[in-house]
């Protein structure tokens, strides 16, 4: 009897596939487990030599044949249905039931074999996993080497920042010392300037005089000469005088005969002659005397000569008395030998004259000739000391042009210090923190007491360091910069000038001032713009900006520029531009606890803040907006306590958005420009604020509590930072935690009585200063916007 397997068809290879694919995976193991644990005794059965080659042959013809648990265990538990005689029948059962067997240990067989192919397949591909996981671990190790070297770099980078930092303050420090010694020779050179103009003047004096005494010298000299030939003219006529007289003498000797005569009548005349020639000597001793000093001589000389012409005039007189008398008396014509003798010893006396003229003439020529080697020396000296005067007068010009040159390596080492120090501050993050000083008021109270603020002198803190002094204890700060009570307008907008030309780069640049009621926040953003120079930072960075952007508008540049302004007060927020609110209106809904429309702040991802409902004006002139700042101040809220006549009682937000577009380059710009007035701190105790003012002191410390609560967070790195705490905060997020260009001023009031509340500000200042809200980010875009903006 045939068993029913013996009827039953062998299943094709395809469908033995889907009926393992309809099995679980599970059990496919179990089963081929099972088949694992049998093999021993399917392999020892297929040692027996129980079939023949050509039963093997046909059941190969059969084909593939699969088996499920169920038919293995269907098979192995298959016995032989025969007769208990029917030998035949069971022998064939049993000859099936080994071919079936042998099949199912050969498909056995082939599933071990496939199971070994699959095993080597998964060590080779875990293999290749491994290699592969090495390879990443590799790569991950080679990542952060680089890493490591990198940030190494920039530890260097740093590194050698700070060195140039140093090397540059230490430049700066050698060029200050450089500059005072450069002073100091200036200063010595001016002074040896002066002594050398002094002596100088005394040197031209002296050749002054020296040039009058040569030209009294030279008169004088002309003179003697003009006295000389005078005197060689007399001489001459007096030889020819002696002639005559000698001839007359030759006839007197001839009629001396009728002369003996009248000799004695003679006498008594020649007695008179003697006697006036004892005159005439006493005369001109009495002039050689005169003519012994040159400096009374110079003065007399003139005189003498005149005398001496009288003398020879009253001579010539004699001796024309004489001839007369010589022409009536012929007999006395002839004189005697002693008369004779008396002419001879005068014409002596008259050359030794002219010799002694001759001396005084030669002596006036050697003085005249030292005059002159004095004169030549003083101009030799002269000439000395204009070219010494000349060399310091270069040397001086050089001095001045290396103090000019280190005046401008100064400036310029100070603008690159800055601009290091700033891009030290962008790269780490950190808010720039300017503190100003304002000067003591008449009104203050401790007008008369001294100042509690002091100014560190030294080289490296000059400029960036305040000393506050309570109680005796000093207690230093340092920030980015310091304006002392003395600086000006302009010079707090010159810090500030770069800063604000960011945003028309692209930028987003938050200025806010911080600081107790009085202490001259409202002075420095706002200022008097009915004074130019008493303008404050909002209406100087408003005229820089329109200023920059028309210069820009030669390289392509158009730029389109949006203001809102707007007040927090006692946490509302209001728009000082609404042409439909009054500031009565508003303080009226304030007091009863109702508002108009009511304002919600909004931050998009790209972290730019709007306002629901805010009035934005276009603006393309520095009037216009000068007329809107106008309109928001008349509506800013203000109101008068014990500290301050004018307190603001609000904080003023000023917004400035910048769009720019570059039509050659296709470029495009977003900036925005937050220039902010906060309300100041003040205790009630001080401000003795009552009613609605306590209200909004008590406003005002909670907001600024906040923002001190921001600090806070931010300076210690802490997961969640309390923006929403105060609306205040709330609108500065972008600020105090982006990727804005932050500046805080902190501004002191130097009255004594104010050092407690001075030295809080100065310290949430430093916590300021020490607070990293991330690098600052530019808003550009290469992609034109599909609507393009109107550009006036």
């Amino acid at each position: 009897m045939a068993s029913r397997n013996q009827n039953r068809p062998p299943r094709s290879p395809n469908s033995k596939k889907e009926g393992l694919g309809s099995i679980p995976f599970d059990k496919r193991r179990k089963v081929e487990t099972q088949g694992t644990g049998r093999r021993q005794a399917f392999s020892a059965v297929n040692k027996q030599d129980i079939t023949t080659t050509s039963d093997v042959g046909s059941i190969e013809e059969c084909g593939k044949v699969d088996f499920t648990k169920d038919e293995v265990l269907a098979l192995l538990s298959e016995r032989a249905k025969a007769g208990k005689f029917d030998t035949k029948a069971k022998i064939e059962q049993m000859t099936d039931i080994i071919k079936r067997l042998k099949v199912c240990v050969r498909w056995f067989q082939q599933v071990d074999e496939t199971h070994v192919q699959e095993k080597e397949n998964l060590k080779v591909s875990l293999e290749s996993a491994e290699q592969k996981y090495n390879h990443k671990e590799l790569e991950a190790m080679t990542k952060e080497e680089e890493l490591q070297a990198t940030i190494s770099n920039l530890e260097e980078n740093v590194v050698s920042l700070h060195d140039k930092l140093a090397k540059e303050e230490s430049s700066k420090q050698d060029a200050i010392e450089c500059h005072r010694r450069e002073k100091e020779s200036r200063v010595a050179a001016e002074k040896v300037q002066a002594s050398l103009g002094e002596e100088l003047d005394k040197v031209k004096e002296e050749k002054l005089t020296a040039n009058q005494k040569v030209t009294s010298l030279e008169d004088m000299y002309k003179r003697l000469q003009e006295y000389n030939t005078s005197l060689q003219q007399y001489n001459t006529k007096l030889q020819t005088d002696l002639e005559t007289v000698r001839a007359a003498l030759t006839r007197a000797e001839k009629e001396k005969s009728s002369i003996v005569e009248n000799l004695s009548t003679l006498r008594g005349h020649s007695k008179s002659l003697q006697d006036q020639l004892a005159s005439s000597r006493v005369l001109q001793d009495d002039a050689i005397k005169q003519k012994d000093s040159l400096l009374s001589e110079v003065t007399n000389l003139r005189n003498e000569l005149q005398q001496v012409r009288d003398d020879r005039d009253r001579q010539v007189e004699q001796s024309l008395k004489l001839t007369e008398e010589i022409g009536k008396y012929q007999e006395n014509v002839g004189k005697s030998s002693q008369e004779l003798d008396s002419l001879i010893a005068k014409s002596g006396s008259l050359e030794e004259t002219c010799s002694l003229q001759k001396e005084r003439i030669s002596m006036l020529e050697q003085q005249l000739a030292i005059a002159n080697e004095k004169q030549k020396i003083a101009d030799a000296s002269v000439s000395l000391t204009r070219t010494e005067f000349e060399g310091q007068k270069h040397l001086l010009c050089e001095l001045h042009y290396r103090l000019a040159d280190m005046e401008h390596q100064l400036c310029e080492g100070e603008l690159l210090r800055k601009k290091l120090h700033n891009t030290i501050l962008e790269l780490k993050g950190n808010i720039r923190v300017f503190c100003r000083v304002r000067p003591l008021l008449p009104d203050d109270g401790g007008r008369h007491e001294a100042t509690v603020i002091a100014y560190p002198t030294s080289t490296e803190a000059q400029g960036r360091s305040v000393d506050l002094v309570q109680s005796g204890n000093k207690h230093p700060f340092t920030f980015d910069k310091v304006f002392n009570h003395d600086a000006s307008q302009e010079e707090v907008f010159f810090e500030i000038s770069q800063l604000v030309q960011s945003a028309l780069d692209g930028y987003k640049v938050c200025i806010f001032a911080y600081g107790q009621t009085g202490s001259g926040k409202t002075y420095t953003m706002m200022g008097r713009p009915e004074r130019p120079e008493q303008k404050g930072l909002i209406p100087r960075s408003l005229e820089q900006i329109f200023q920059a952007s028309q210069a820009l508008g030669a390289q392509g540049w158009k730029y389109k520029m949006q203001v809102s302004m707007l007040e927090i007060y006692n946490e509302t927020i209001r728009d000082l531009l609404s042409s439909n609110r009054t500031t009565s209106m508003e303080l009226v809904r304030a007091d009863s606890g109702t508002s108009g429309k009511q304002y919600t702040i909004t931050h998009d991802v790209n972290g730019h803040t709007h306002v629901s409902d805010l009035t934005i004006f276009d603006v393309s002139s520095i009037g216009k907006i000068s007329s809107l700042l106008q309109q928001a101040a008349q509506s800013r809220s203000v109101g008068k306590t014990q500290m301050n006549e004018q307190s603001s009682r609000s904080h003023f937000v000023f917004t400035m958005r910048i769009s720019g577009v570059n039509e050659s380059t296709e470029q495009q710009v977003q900036g925005v420009l937050n220039l902010i007035d906060l309300a100041g701190s003040e205790r009630l105790s001080k401000s003795g604020a009552t009613g609605d003012r306590l209200k909004e002191t008590q406003a005002i410390n909670k907001s600024l509590s906040a923002l001190s609560d921001v600090i806070f967070a931010l300076a210690k790195k802490e997961d969640h930072v309390p923006f929403r705490n105060s609306k205040l905060t709330y609108l500065l997020q972008p600020c105090l935690g982006g990727d804005s260009k932050t500046l805080m001023f902190v501004n002191i009031s130097p009255e004594p009585s104010s050092a407690g509340e001075s030295l809080c500000s100065l310290r949430f200042a430093a916590r300021v200063n020490a607070c990293e809200i991330g690098i600052p980010r530019r808003q550009t875009s290469q992609k034109l916007l599909d609507s393009r903006l109107s550009y006036g």
